[in-house]
C-alpha cells in the first residue's frame, strides 16, 4: 500500500490513508475525489492514489470490505463472497426487536418527514446515522428525495413496511403528540398541521 510520501512536512501517508478510510464509513453516498482531497487538504490527484491505494490494500488483504470507485466517488462495500452472510444476518435482525435509539429516531422520521439526517441528529442530539441506516436496512425507512439546501442531502420517510408494523392504514392514523407535550409544543404542532406541513402527511 505505497503511495509517494509527502515532503513539506505534511501528514503521513498512514494517516492520510486512515482519514479517508473513515470518511468513507461515515458516508452514506459515493465521495468525489476532490471532496476528499479538500477534506484532506491535499490535490485531486494525491487523493485519487491514496484512494486506490486503500483498494489495492483491502485486495490483497482479502478483507471482508472493497473500496469501489462509482457514481463519480469512492464508496465502502461489503465484499461479494461475504453475500450471502451479509444478507442472513440483515433479514434476520429485521425480525429482531427495535433498540430505543431506533425507536426515536423512527418517532422522529415519522413524524417530520421529509427529514435529513442532520435534522434527527440535531433532535436527538446524537449522530444518528447508523441508526438510520439500520432502519433503512431493516425497511422501515427510505429515501424519498433530496433539501434544497446546500448540498442536496437526503431526505428520509417511512415505508408500507412501517404502516404494516404499526397496524395503520396511512401517516393520517399516527396518534397526535399533543397529549404528550407541553402547551408550547403542542401549539406549535397544532400551528404546524395549519400549514399544511404536519409531520403524518404521506410520502409519495
Amino acid at each position: 500500500m505505497s503511495v509517494e510520501g509527502r515532503t513539506d512536512g505534511g501528514p503521513s501517508d498512514r494517516d492520510l490513508l486512515r482519514a479517508i478510510e473513515a470518511l468513507l464509513f461515515v458516508s452514506d453516498e459515493p465521495i468525489p475525489a476532490a471532496v476528499l482531497a479538500q477534506a484532506l487538504d491535499v490535490d485531486r490527484r494525491r487523493a485519487e492514489e491514496l484512494c486506490e491505494a486503500l483498494a489495492r490494500d483491502y485486495e490483497e488483504r482479502e478483507a471482508g470490505l472493497v473500496l469501489r470507485s462509482v457514481a463519480g466517488g469512492w464508496r465502502l462495500a461489503t465484499h461479494p463472497d461475504v453475500a450471502p452472510i451479509v444478507e442472513r444476518f440483515v433479514l434476520s435482525s429485521r425480525q429482531a426487536r427495535l433498540t430505543k435509539a431506533a425507536l426515536e429516531t423512527l418517532a422522529i422520521v415519522a413524524y417530520k418527514q421529509p427529514v435529513t439526517r442532520h435534522q434527527v441528529s440535531a433532535i436527538r442530539g446524537v449522530n444518528s446515522e447508523g441508526v438510520l441506516r439500520a432502519l433503512v436496512d431493516r425497511g422501515l425507512v427510505q429515501e424519498v428525495g433530496r433539501d434544497d439546501a446546500p448540498g442536496r442531502p437526503v431526505l428520509y420517510g417511512t415505508t408500507p413496511a412501517f404502516l404494516e408494523r404499526l397496524g395503520l392504514p396511512s401517516l393520517a392514523a399516527l396518534p397526535s403528540l399533543a397529549p404528550l407535550l407541553g402547551a408550547d409544543a403542542a401549539a406549535e404542532e397544532a400551528a404546524d398541521e395549519a400549514e399544511g406541513e404536519g409531520g403524518a402527511a404521506p410520502v409519495g
